[in-house]
């Protein structure tokens, strides 16, 4: 995942993976979901993020994951 805020337009491009979007889904005025064609959701874009959001949360973030969703590997 990669996150870029560009302050010159105040908004914020969550890139949740490689693969190229085809679509757009708009959740409310200024969010906005890239997806596939197979519906698979790949980056969130977020206009006047400032009025939003506190921008400063993009800096520190907390990652819980359910440990079944974890799989060992051998």
């Amino acid at each position: 995942m990669k996150v870029h805020y560009d302050a010159e337009v105040d908004a914020i491009y969550i890139k949740l993976g490689n693969q190229k979007p085809d679509g757009v889904v708009e959740l409310s005025e200024g969010v906005n979901l890239d997806t596939t064609s197979a519906n698979k959701i790949v980056g969130i874009e977020i206009l006047h993020a400032s009025k939003k959001m506190n921008i400063k949360t993009l800096l520190s973030y907390e990652l819980e994951i359910d440990k079944k969703l974890i799989q060992k590997t051998v």
